[in-house]
């Protein structure tokens, strides 16, 4: 689990497709790979890479070397999501609801302000 403050490491693409096809050409496993390229690596934190590695082959057979040119980090946008768009009419018919709404909610308070008005008038206490 990442700690507050904590850096991580950014590794180039080139060097990822390096480490993934030197581990392939070779048939070296995971450990050997880790061993090969982080050879000063603390001990138990090997884990760490062969997660790392495996995330690294599995965007290799999957999308190429072009998989290692997208930024995946954070949230996806939502920009790329075509919107969805109503008919004409479903949208008048929106619209005119929307100002229906409004001119009531107006009607209802200017109604309020005159029964407090004439509540006052009167001496009553409003309600």
């Amino acid at each position: 689990m990442a700690k507050k403050g904590q850096t991580f490491k950014k590794y180039s693409p080139e060097f990822k497709i390096s480490v993934i096809m030197d581990m392939r050409e070779h048939g070296m496993s995971y450990g050997e790979t880790i061993r090969k390229y982080w050879s000063n690596l603390p001990v138990g934190a090997e884990h760490n890479h062969t997660s790392q590695l495996r995330l690294w082959e599995r965007i290799y057979l999957t999308e190429g070397a072009e998989g290692f040119m997208k930024e995946r980090r954070g949230r996806s946008s939502k920009s790329g999501r075509p919107k969805k768009t109503l008919d004409k009419s479903v949208e008048n018919d929106l619209i005119a609801e929307n100002q229906r709404l409004r001119m009531e909610l107006e009607y209802l308070k200017k109604l309020s302000a005159l029964v407090l008005a004439e509540e006052q008038e009167n001496g009553r206490k409003p309600k």
